[in-house]
């Protein structure tokens, strides 16, 4: 399975922001906690420009403690500002604690002038990562355009915080190529590419295979079933029959099932998974 997504809204998007980082004074950069390794768009990376960077590891609620943690150690190895955070549950707190600490030469300067100004910062992540409901959060009330689908975000929108912070939201990115396909594959699996490019059914076939290797019995009671045929397709075809996913005469409804194969992953029907672990780096 060969995924490719870049369309041309994002690359207005990319200019959008290179144009107006020299706005803000920092980046808050959100991460799907569960492939953090596919979130780190190379483009985005680049925008930064040296400004101090707080990284949200979003979404942590679909993962496990023990493998979270593991990633913390690891950007706290490489002096990386992080908070972890499930912005959906309004879980935003420490989001603010993190501006601060990386503005903190920026906030006591203004201090010894006597300048009142907000900290701004802008927010940046590759689609559906949960930029917008993050701002939301932040705000208490729903003030930016949320959506389960890449692409909601199409132009930047200036939020001003109560807290003394400005934030810039911008549209979810990705990168013109994906040289790594197992992290598109990550990515088309959280729902950061546009379904209308995949095929579902390999794409459920290939989540079938991961968990088969990665997360086998807690994918094996979700759909109460006790064998797990080796080939996906048929793996496909025997969960679907077992399930009674069919159509008109009888006919298997693998796409049905390969649907709701994803739509579990991503509502965490599936276990805690995690994609990407730092031991695989």
């Amino acid at each position: 399975m060969f995924i490719q997504w870049f369309p041309g809204h994002m690359t207005k998007a990319l200019r959008m922001m290179e144009e107006n980082v020299k706005l803000v004074d920092c980046l808050i950069y959100v991460l799907d906690s569960r492939c953090i390794a596919a979130s780190f768009n190379p483009k985005l990376n680049e925008l930064a420009q040296g400004k101090p960077i707080l990284y949200v590891l979003n979404k942590a609620d679909l993962v496990s403690r023990e493998d979270l943690t593991e990633w913390l150690k690891y950007f706290k190895q490489n002096n990386m500002q992080v908070v972890v955070c499930n912005s959906a549950n309004g879980n935003t707190s420490k989001v603010i604690d993190g501006l601060k600490i990386i503005n903190k030469n920026l906030i006591e300067k203004y201090q010894n002038k006597g300048v009142n100004r907000s900290i701004r910062a802008m927010v940046v992540g590759i689609p559906n990562s949960g930029k917008s409901t993050l701002i939301n959060s932040l705000c208490g009330s729903k003030r930016t355009i949320t959506g389960d689908k890449p692409g909601v975000t199409r132009g930047k929108q200036w939020v001003v915080l109560t807290k003394g912070v400005e934030l810039l939201d911008t549209p979810g990115t990705l990168w013109p190529s994906f040289e790594n396909q197992e992290h598109a594959k990550h990515l088309a699996f959280v729902g950061s590419i546009n379904e209308d490019i995949l095929n579902i059914v390999e794409l459920a076939e290939e989540m079938i295979d991961f968990c088969r290797n990665n997360y086998y019995d807690s994918f094996m009671q979700r759909y109460k079933i006790t064998e797990l045929p080796n080939e996906n397709n048929a793996a496909i075809e025997y969960i679907a029959k077992k399930r009674g996913f069919l159509l008109k005469g009888g006919v298997l409804d693998t796409e049905r099932l390969a649907k709701t194969i994803i739509d579990d992953f991503r509502k965490g029907k599936l276990g805690l998974i995690m994609l990407e672990k730092v031991e695989n780096l």
